[in-house]
């Protein structure tokens, strides 16, 4: 009777909590298990004093209601080795050593994720653990193909030799799940804190010690497979997407589809949002008369508009990153591309996020998190705002229309293209010179297992796109809103009643700035009104032209208003009869909106990213000073010509 009340106390007071943090290497199937047990119930948080990120969550109800525990889980970053060598590793280390500021960090399981087709290779990570008397279980991902591919393994040995539980993982279907839930949920009576004296003692001094022990144990468990296993399939697929000359043909093909798909697949979800907004802008605006609707509408409103207008080219970005990087061959690209791009500072895992900034800045600097050295991550951060992201095309279309008004829509395109290379060639020139500046000892080195080729599962993709997408909302959403809404509010104020948007414009306190600092437009060949512009685009580059077409009053809609304000534009003259917009100070816009950063929210997402204003600020004065310096020396010269 006494044991069935103890029992029934038991089973009524709150769970004790186990935190398990997971470990393993890049691609070896740690993040895809933590989704399948936490489903959609994690949040991802930066580490304290760190840009890098972690998820933790709790289980999926469909195994809480049955553990003994409550179990918290914390995917970290992946790693190669317990011997820090980037930013992630070092974080991970700090994680399962409970060196985290935040109490909810204190773990008490370390469950090791191992690729079983990389065994060789990844096995070492345990003997560490062994000797520090760490608790620890091992998850082995990619079992099913060493049974398709009929290659003898014997798991009963493996444990024997690991001493702890070893637990078979199908990432595809999600099988093993419950195995892994009861052998994480052991009934301890007491769940202890890892301490950090122990694992600090053995030293990677053992690095080489490991890999011999790991291989002796692949040799004892798998006897007729190589220390490292491969399939057929992998290699044959490798011949051509790492060929010398055919790899950088399917890397082309393969990166253009995903550059195209970020802007093309995203651009009617992209019209749909901004239409939605539209909508319910112009509702309000209607149905709330004054000021205040207004504000409503061409305020808040277009603030959120913003904000939501980027969540669409986000998660296309990220679902596709993640697809190339869970089907292997992301690891893949990195290598091939790592080379050519270390002769400018930069390296394979860099390529990626830049490629992606031609569509839009802000989910390529977010895509930076990938890149494990600090100093290659500052620059990749410091170029990508420098290539030809969309947003600068309707300045760039506006520009070139006024000097090459009946011009040929081949000149056009090739006038469009020399910018795109230009930016191009601008960024590898920045790259250069900021890997001789920024003084770093970290030398930046691609080190990685080149994981099998598998078919990613799309709710895992979505999921993480979504997860993706959530992260940018709740973090970058709340500066771009402020930033919006203090842009708004200078280029609609001061005002009265009788006062025509025009005049508002006009008499802003954006324009009053605009008259007061015109001495500095004026080398650039420029008036206030274009100073106007040029300042107003600092809410987003597109906002250039309808702020021109607004300070011009250019009528119609749409391409009539176009045409309207290309007429004002040549009309356009200063008070002793010169005119403003010429082929040299149309030349210096150009090159100033190729160079400047003036998106905010690029601003914002690089304060965000580096956790530093002193950094995000240097490049945004940087850039701007560099700009401008260029573009005054480009009218001038051009003046003369």
């Amino acid at each position: 009777m006494s044991e069935f009340l103890n029992h029934s106390v038991s089973k009524s007071s709150a769970k004790e909590k186990l935190n398990v943090a997971l470990v393993g290497f890049p691609n070896s199937g740690k993040t895809t298990l933590y989704n399948w047990l936490t489903g959609s119930k994690f949040k991802t948080v930066n580490y304290p004093g760190s840009t890098v990120e972690y998820s933790s969550g709790t289980l999926i109800s469909k195994f809480a209601a049955s553990a003994h525990h409550e179990i918290q889980l914390v995917d970290t970053p992946g790693i190669y080795s317990f011997d820090p060598q980037s930013a992630d590793e070092e974080v991970t280390l700090n994680v399962i050593l409970n060196r985290s500021t935040e109490h909810s960090l204190n773990i008490n399981l370390v469950l090791i994720v191992i690729d079983a087709t990389q065994l060789g290779r990844q096995l070492f990570l345990v003997q560490k653990l062994i000797k520090a008397k760490i608790p620890f279980k091992v998850v082995l991902t990619m079992a099913d193909l060493l049974l398709k591919n009929k290659i003898n393994f014997n798991l009963k040995k493996l444990k024997e030799h690991l001493e702890t539980d070893v637990l078979l993982f199908d990432g595809t279907l999600g099988q093993g799940l419950t195995e892994i839930v009861q052998a994480v949920d052991t009934d301890h009576s007491n769940t202890k804190t890892i301490d950090s004296l122990g694992f600090e003692k053995w030293t990677e001094d053992l690095h080489s010690e490991a890999r011999q022990w790991s291989k002796k144990i692949v040799n004892d468990v798998a006897p007729d497979s190589k220390a490292n296993l491969t399939l057929e399939s992998t290699l044959k697929l490798d011949k051509y997407l790492l060929h010398p000359i055919f790899g950088y043909i399917f890397f082309f093909v393969i990166m253009t589809f995903l550059f195209t798909s970020i802007y093309f697949l995203a651009a009617p979800f992209m019209d749909l949002i901004e239409k939605a907004f539209g909508f319910l802008g112009d509702f309000l605006k209607n149905n709330i008369p004054g000021l205040f609707g207004e504000f409503l509408s061409e305020g808040i409103i277009a603030a959120i508009s913003g904000v939501a207008i980027f969540v669409p080219q986000i998660f296309i970005l990220f679902i596709f990153i993640y697809t190339l990087e869970a089907s292997g061959y992301l690891a893949r690209v990195a290598a091939l591309i790592d080379r050519p791009l270390s002769a400018i500072g930069l390296g394979g895992r860099s390529f990626v996020p830049m490629l992606s900034g031609f569509a839009c800045a802000i989910p390529a600097i977010i895509a930076t998190r990938n890149i494990s050295s600090k100093k290659e991550k500052i620059i990749a951060q410091s170029l990508i705002p420098l290539l030809t992201c969309s947003a600068r095309i309707p300045v760039y279309s506006l520009m070139i229309s006024f000097l090459f008004k009946d011009a040929s829509y081949l000149l056009a395109g090739f006038v469009m293209a020399a910018l795109y290379l230009s930016s191009i060639i601008v960024a590898a020139v920045a790259s250069a010179v900021l890997s001789r500046l920024i003084d770093s000892k970290q030398k930046s080195k691609l080190m990685m297992d080149l994981p099998l080729y598998r078919a990613p599962k799309i709710k895992i993709v979505i999921l993480y796109g979504l997860a993706r997408a959530k992260s940018f909302l709740k973090k970058a959403g709340p500066i771009i809103f402020v930033l919006s809404i203090i842009i708004w509010f200078a280029t609609n104020f001061p005002r009265n009643s009788e006062m025509s948007a025009q005049q508002i414009a006009q008499n802003s306190y954006a324009a009053q700035v605009g008259k007061i600092i015109e001495p500095v437009f004026i080398p650039m060949g420029l008036d206030w009104r274009a100073g106007f512009g040029i300042i107003s685009a600092f809410a987003a580059r597109e906002v250039f032209v309808s702020s021109l077409a607004l300070i011009f009053n250019a009528e119609g809609e749409d391409d009539q208003q176009q045409l309207s304000l290309l007429d004002k534009m040549h009309q356009a003259k200063f008070p002793d009869g010169r005119p403003i917009f010429t082929v040299a100070s149309s030349l210096g816009i150009l090159v100033f909106f190729m160079i400047a950063l003036q998106c905010l929210a690029t601003f914002a997402i690089l304060r965000r990213e580096t956790g530093s204003l002193k950094i995000a600020t240097a490049q945004l004065v940087t850039s701007n000073l560099v700009a401008y310096a260029l573009a005054v020396s480009v009218n001038y010269l051009f003046r003369f010509i």
